[in-house]
């Protein structure tokens, strides 16, 4: 809430987040998400307005991406292991920072996640605040536009340090074999693309390769037991194996992700 001559009004961040008439006052503060053919937009072949608050509306945009990414696939001697072309952790990484750097004063159109053939455009209103570069953003130089709307998805995990979602973004993407994020401002607009390209072999780092080592014999582990044997926390541990899920190279059995049976399998067909 804040003060405005004398009455206590909500902030703008707080109708975006919790206003349940927000809308009305914001009327773009919303999610179009459309599956193109092809590398333009001549033809759609699925759509969705995603008005959902905008914690919920990440996740709905990103299970709309998964819905239709396209699957890479690695042959191993018994069966075939899909993994996602589009890594789940560039396409989150750009559409938070869509929602927390939108400017929701703009009319004329929401933010936009446009998937094609070859790549993913997500574009929202707004150019980059008032002496940022879009040469600075791989530098890891950020300056939040809407601090409520920044300071809650921090609070819920979703924003980890400032400045550093555009150099992990960049490092998901090498990591995949994809090329880097593309950032440009167009007009008023600000869009990010994530080529579907691949360029080069997925890399896996000294600390993944041991991961995968441990998996190795069949019998498969538990967080904990994977934290032992690489020397990391759980919670550290837990976000390796999720990268290494994401790219199609462990694959998890549990009822949720709070089951504490859950374990972790070395995925067929992963690097030796």
């Amino acid at each position: 809430m804040g003060d405005h001559q004398g009455t206590t009004v909500p902030t703008v961040g707080g109708m975006i987040l919790f206003g349940h008439d927000r809308e009305r006052h914001f009327p773009d503060a919303w999610i179009q998400a459309g599956r193109f053919a092809g590398r333009d937009k001549s033809r759609i072949l699925d759509r969705i307005e995603i008005h959902s608050f905008p914690v919920q509306a990440v996740e709905e945009a990103i299970t709309f991406v998964q819905k239709h990414s396209w699957h890479g696939a690695t042959i191993g001697a018994v069966r075939r292991t899909d993994r996602w072309t589009l890594p789940p952790e560039a396409v989150r990484e750009a559409l938070i920072n869509a929602v927390v750097h939108t400017d929701y004063s703009q009319r004329g159109a929401p933010i936009r996640l446009s998937i094609f053939d070859d790549r993913l455009e997500i574009e929202n209103p707004g150019l980059l605040p008032f002496g940022l570069t879009v040469e600075d953003l791989p530098h890891g130089v950020s300056r939040l536009r809407n601090r409520v709307i920044g300071r809650v998805f921090q609070a819920l995990g979703l924003i980890e340090q400032w400045g550093s979602g555009i150099q992990r973004m960049t490092a998901v993407c090498r990591d995949a074999g994809l090329p880097p994020p593309i950032f440009e401002e167009i007009a008023t607009r600000f869009r990010v693309t994530i080529p579907t390209i691949l360029v080069g072999p997925m890399v896996v780092d000294a600390t993944e390769q041991a991961i995968l080592a441990s998996l190795k014999e069949g019998q498969g582990l538990a967080t904990r037991e994977i934290a032992a044997i690489i020397g990391l926390s759980a919670r550290a541990t837990r976000t390796r194996l999720a990268r290494l899920i994401d790219r199609g190279l462990v694959r998890e059995i549990g009822t949720s992700a709070k089951d504490p049976q859950r374990k972790y399998f070395f995925a067929e067909g992963a690097p030796p």
